[in-house]
């Protein structure tokens, strides 16, 4: 039928033989799925692009998905990006008159327990979102995953692809140093079950692959004994040098012993700005942060080390009191600005979603969110906070500005993640929250704002990689990925050689089927 565009359809109208093929494919595949509305799937959380494209497909499983992408490779020219929750922020997960994959569809079609070699595993669809992974988990099992990121409405398929981070990183690593096998859709549409030990290139590939080699349908997740409480706590420093120093003492189990099972941190205003100072920092609204606690010569930013306490409702309350006081008592944080609360685990897991829905309640939720998510070394980060946090960031972003210290031991070389070079580096987030209505030429300033920041370290020698990256040429992406960018470019031609996948990372183009 596609033969049949020569006659009709000029070659050089690409845009239009491209809408005929679509169309075509879509009304002659046998999918046991759905087919929706575009109208959905031509944004993203970022806000900064939109996208239209052809046609938007709900697959039903793993065959339906490789039926997609064998017809696009029969086509001279479509495309196709999985779509989970739509969270990326540069338009990673659209395509430009292409075919979008729903991956939600698919959130219900696996959720099986499996005991392998005394540990435990569950099976999960790669369109799940953690959060619900974590309450079935939880509730069926008294079990849940190691390690998570901040906000859980994601998808597991969506993580995986990039890496997953969080506050549990430095004990466990990444989500995906956390997975033992995957079932993945290539972009050749062949169905492979992958793991360590069986089709090893194409698991670590598609680890933090960025959607460039195959699109995972299924999931492999390690799983440990769920907590029923989390003793939650912030406590704040004036000196970045303290902050570090302690931040690092932590996640390097320095002196033996227990430590804590949660560890982040966060730069914050010296003001009394309600988003981006002061009165965010204390975890209940009965807590109050008194300035005259701070030091006379704090400086424009304070910093806040974010902690979690795993314990058990059958635990003695002076026993859980005895591990936080000995944790607290090596660090040299301003002692009269400690807040501390105890919540449920999953409470404490879905934290963020009390965030999301006061955004959306405000309206903010929907604005653009011109992000920028960093790995930097440790030895430039105290000049990172010199030049970015007290000059050019001195008045926050309208959101969080995350930092903490990570363990490159922790994470796999095989897989596709770029980490810079050192064993201690921080995660740089700044997640902007733009007010309703903001203009484009307001949200293009803070665009241009993160591009000074990421030239700033470039000029300056860091050693940094961007995380969710996002480049306009394959030249950055050639720095980006340095000695294994070769690497990179095999495992495309070996998985996805006509360069169907994931077109929205701008790092391949499609190769046209003649």
């Amino acid at each position: 039928m596609i033969a049949c565009l020569e006659r009709f359809v000029p070659e050089n109208d690409i845009e239009s033989r491209a809408a005929v093929e679509a169309s075509i494919m879509c009304k002659t595949l046998d999918l046991q799925g759905s087919i929706e509305s575009t109208a959905a799937a031509d944004r993203d959380f970022g806000g900064l692009y939109s996208r239209r494209p052809l046609a938007v497909i709900r697959p039903s499983s793993a065959d339906d998905v490789a039926r997609v992408i064998k017809a696009a490779s029969r086509s001279s020219t479509l495309t196709v990006a999985a779509r989970g929750n739509g969270h990326s922020i540069n338009g990673q997960a659209m395509v430009d008159r292409g075919l979008i994959i729903n991956m939600r569809s698919t959130e219900n079609n696996h959720f099986k327990r499996v005991e392998i070699d005394g540990s435990t595993y569950v099976d999960v669809s790669g369109g799940a979102l953690w959060e619900d992974v974590l309450k079935r988990c939880v509730e069926e099992y008294r079990l849940a995953p190691r390690s998570w990121t901040d906000y859980l409405s994601l998808t597991v398929g969506g993580t995986l692809s990039n890496a997953g981070v969080s506050g549990q990183t430095f004990l466990y690593g990444p989500q995906t140093a956390n997975v033992a096998e995957l079932e993945v859709v290539t972009g050749r549409g062949e169905v492979v079950v992958c793991s360590e030990r069986k089709n090893c290139e194409l698991f670590f590939s598609v680890l933090g692959g960025l959607g460039q080699f195959g699109i995972i349908t299924k999931a492999r997740v390690l799983l440990q004994s769920a907590p029923d409480m989390v003793r939650w706590i912030r406590v704040v420093y004036s000196e970045f040098n303290e902050f570090t120093r302690d931040a690092e003492l932590l996640v390097t189990c320095q002196g033996g012993g227990r430590s804590f099972d949660y560890v982040e941190g966060f730069v914050f205003v010296n003001s009394d700005d309600p988003v981006n100072g002061r009165p965010s920092v204390p975890l209940d609204p009965d807590h109050g942060f008194d300035p005259a606690h701070l030091p006379r010569n704090a400086d424009s930013v304070l910093y806040c080390l974010e902690l979690a306490l795993h314990y058990n409702n059958g635990d003695k309350p002076s026993a859980i009191d005895m591990v936080v006081k000995r944790l607290l008592g090596r660090l040299g944080f301003i002692k009269k600005l400690k807040f501390q609360v105890d919540v449920s685990y999953v409470d404490f897991l879905l934290r963020v979603k009390r965030s999301e829905e006061h955004a959306k309640a405000n309206g903010i939720w929907e604005s653009p969110h011109p992000w920028l998510n960093m790995f930097i070394a440790k030895s430039h980060i105290a000049e990172f906070d010199e030049a970015i946090f007290k000059k050019i960031l001195k008045d926050g972003v309208g959101g969080p500005m995350l930092i903490y210290p990570l363990l490159r031991s922790k994470w796999d070389n095989r897989t596709s993640v770029m980490t810079p070079n050192e064993e201690i580096f921080y995660i740089v987030a700044l997640l902007r929250f733009t007010p309703p209505g903001s203009n484009g030429s307001e949200v293009d300033k803070l665009v241009s704002q993160n591009r000074q920041i990421v030239e700033y370290c470039s000029q300056n020698g860091f050693d940094y990689k961007l995380y969710l990256p996002h480049y306009q040429t394959q030249e950055q992406w050639k720095e980006h990925f340095g000695g294994k960018w070769e690497r990179f470019v095999e495992r495309k031609a070996c998985y996805d050689p006509m360069g169907i996948l994931a077109p929205g990372q701008k790092i391949f183009g499609r190769i046209r089927n003649t």
